[in-house]
């Protein structure tokens, strides 16, 4: 197999790119290194087809290896044909290899085996050859023999039987048709172990749909109830027309002594070894693909949240809300430095409220407090009723938000939140961790378990390995977008950025702790294991902010400074120009791009990225994401009527709707129809985590706390 054709075909890219790219990645050039500073030589391609390409590379490199394997075995075995030998190589699929392999793999003892062993293959093949002149039995009574431990005709049939249903059951191309049959054709059912118990999963009690047709998010449903023990689960295959094809494949002559015989070794052959196995493997075939759609998702809701722009400039005050333990308040300036922490009382069983709101007005006005951020956790609720009426009491202008606090208590009992504050108990770090996630998301969140994070849909249901490695990538492309500041980044940031792994992320930290602030992206060379490859990298990605060359807090790679040097000199600019804010209108000034890139040694493309970075140095993504809604008044859902228009903020997105936070504490659900006028097959293509949308009331049950939305605004 030509795997760079497959891949090219594979993700409609020119075969060109797909071997520029496979050939960085062989070097170990990190996906982030490649889609930002070798754009010329994949002609563009993007972080999220990069990862593609890399991941079906790995498959498409283990299929090429399996095959090798598998004809090393045969050929061992003297068993290899060219036919069979043609049939492995051209074989698309790891299924199809196996399926291949399967007559000649090392078999456990089975009936067949036995069968084999008792002299049985020759009465096998006289049988399949379909030209009896007698009853099979009485054929069969030649083969009866004592000391080979067949005692009846009847024994001899049964065990000839037994061949041809393992014979059957091996061979390849049956197994296709059956699989693709019981894809297209079979019917998904699951009803309940015990029909009177009332569960989350009552809608699968008696259900069934086509294969073909099942949901990503049912399939996970139905997963999760079967390991629970509460449903039964099954897939019901066209059998009838399975066993018609078999018959006509199989059953080439009409022989009044063996066709009945055979009907019945066919049917044995497909209810005690083919279904099975053939059920087994839809059923992994649509986990699979059902975990690798909800992975998709996550990562996409992930990279939204990621994404989210800071709120800067604010001293924000983190709050904790909780009932028996009180309220844990954490006041972070706009830098994120911690500069106070309380415990303040005001909800139930202690209902200091007075008390609380005088500790509040005099931390506001010690600090400067301009936005509160508050946990939507317990007691969420109780405490925006107290800010709410704060609020309407102080002069200062003050607006708060309810965050998702969704892996706060994950990070604050974790080692890393020890370390940075060992002082501090859990409730205090989780109370930080509030306010910092909403002065900079991404610096907070790469903190925490991707998975905890609350975005998700059956996340622990997944296979753990691959939804960790995506959601890894995803982590590790949002901060190489971003990039980092070198001399105020964690070590659980630096950690993501292209070529630097944990140990050297720490060494990093260390090396700023005891030289002080780098001056010059140069000097990361002076840390510990991190060597020129790992340089290479990590540079263009590490910014320092007032270093003593401007072009260290730009995207721009070190590889290019000389070509950068060139390009001001011939535009007649200052380097030093850049510390005012930028170079405007240098690209109106660089006309004839593509001699002027020629002259500098560098491609159009990098010249177009140099050119913007210049003009907009170190230039932040995330400012062109909405900004997330700040309240000063708060609404309860009781407060709800049909009918009503709302802004609100997309939560989290699954298969079937998005979850929008109106400002009541339940997120109300956009069902996939109720999002837009046009068909759409998943709400991702129309709505995202962070957007603001504007919404309608269709109906409110507070029983329930259940509140269905509209964005097709009557």
């Amino acid at each position: 197999m030509d795997i760079i054709e497959a891949l090219a075909q594979e993700l409609h890219i020119k075969k060109g790119q797909a071997e520029a790219a496979v050939g960085l990645i062989d070097e170990g050039n990190t996906i982030p290194f490649i889609a930002r500073y070798r754009k010329e030589m994949t002609g563009s391609l993007n972080d999220e087809v990069l990862r593609s390409l890399d991941e079906r590379l790995k498959y498409l490199r283990n299929l090429e290896e399996r095959k090798r394997q598998v004809l090393e075995t045969i050929e061992e075995q003297g068993a290899l044909t060219k036919e069979l030998e043609e049939q492995i190589l051209a074989a698309a699929t790891l299924v199809l290899v196996e399926d291949l392999y399967r007559p000649y793999r090392p078999k456990r003892r089975t009936r067949a085996t036995v069968a084999k062993e008792k002299g049985l293959m020759p009465l096998a093949d006289v049988v399949m050859l379909q030209m009896l002149k007698q009853p099979a039995l009485l054929e069969a009574e030649q083969y009866v023999s004592e000391e080979k431990g067949v005692g009846t005709a009847e024994e001899a049939l049964a065990g000839a039987g037994d061949i041809l249903a393992e014979r059957i059951s091996d061979e390849a191309d049956y197994r296709t048709y059956i699989r693709e049959a019981t894809m297209g054709k079979g019917i998904l059912k699951s009803q309940a172990k015990k029909p009177e118990e009332k569960t989350v999963y009552e809608m699968y009690y008696d259900y069934e749909e086509p294969v073909k047709k099942a949901a990503g998010h049912r399939i996970l449903a139905l997963n999760r109830g079967e390991k629970e023990k509460v449903l039964t689960v099954r897939v019901e295959a066209p059998e009838e027309e399975i066993l018609r094809y078999l018959k006509k494949k199989i059953i080439v002559r009409d022989n009044p002594y063996t066709t009945s015989f055979l009907e019945e070794v066919i049917a044995d052959s497909y209810e005690r070894l083919i279904a099975p196995a053939i059920e087994r493997e839809v059923r992994n075939t649509l986990t699979e693909a059902a975990e690798a759609g909800a992975v998709h998702v996550f990562g996409k809701n992930l990279e939204q949240l990621l994404m989210q722009p800071p709120i800067v400039g604010h001293v924000v005050l983190g709050w904790d809300p909780a009932f028996r333990t009180g309220c844990k308040l954490a006041v972070v300036d706009a830098t994120g430095k911690v500069l106070d922490t309380v415990v303040i009382y005001p909800t139930a069983p202690q209902n200091k409220v007075e008390e609380a709101k005088r500790v509040l007005k005099g931390l506001i006005q010690k600090y400067g407090i301009t936005l509160i951020s508050v946990g939507n956790g317990t007691a969420s609720r109780e405490s925006e009723q107290v800010i709410v009426s704060l609020l309407k009491e102080i002069p200062e202008k003050v607006q708060y938000i309810i965050v998702n606090e969704a892996g706060a208590s994950v990070y604050s009992a974790s080692k890393l939140a020890t370390e940075e504050f060992p002082d501090f108990d859990v409730a205090q770090r989780s109370a930080v961790s509030i306010a910092r996630r909403l002065q900079d998301p991404l610096a907070e969140l790469v903190k925490i378990d991707p998975k905890s994070i609350g975005v998700g849909q059956y996340q622990h249901d997944m296979n753990q390995k691959n939804l960790d490695e995506a959601l890894a990538g995803v982590v590790e492309d949002c901060v190489n977008r971003v990039g980092v500041d070198l001399n105020t980044a964690s070590a659980s940031l630096l950690e993501y950025i292209s070529g630097i792994s944990k140990a050297v992320a720490k060494n990093i930290v260390t090396y700023r702790e005891e030289n002080g602030r780098f001056e010059d992206r140069r000097q990361l060379l002076k840390v510990a294991k991190l060597g020129p490859k790992a340089y290479e990298q990590c540079a263009g990605f590490m910014r320092i902010q007032g270093g003593k060359n401007p072009l260290d807090a730009t995207a721009v790679h070190p590889e290019s400074y000389g070509a950068v040097d060139a390009l001001l000199e011939k535009l007649g600019y200052e380097k030093e120009q850049m510390k005012a804010g930028g170079l405007c209108g240098i690209s109106k000034k660089a006309v004839q791009k593509e001699k002027l890139a020629k002259e500098l040694g560098i491609g159009e493309i990098t010249l177009e990225d140099i050119l913007k970075e210049l003009e907009k140095p170190a230039r932040d993504p995330r400012d062109e994401m909405p900004k997330p809604i700040l309240r000063t008044d708060v609404m309860e859902m009781e407060d709800l009527k049909p009918g009503m228009v709302l802004k609100g903020t997309v939560r989290n997105v699954i298969d079937f709707g998005a979850f929008v936070d109106i400002g009541v504490h339940q997120d109300g659900l956009v069902h996939i129809s109720q999002i837009c006028d046009r068909y759409i097959k998943h709400p991702l293509e129309a709505v995202s985590v962070g957007d603001i949308v504007e919404v309608q009331v269709m109906s409110v049950d507070v029983s329930r706390k259940r509140i269905q939305l509209t964005m097709k605004i009557q």
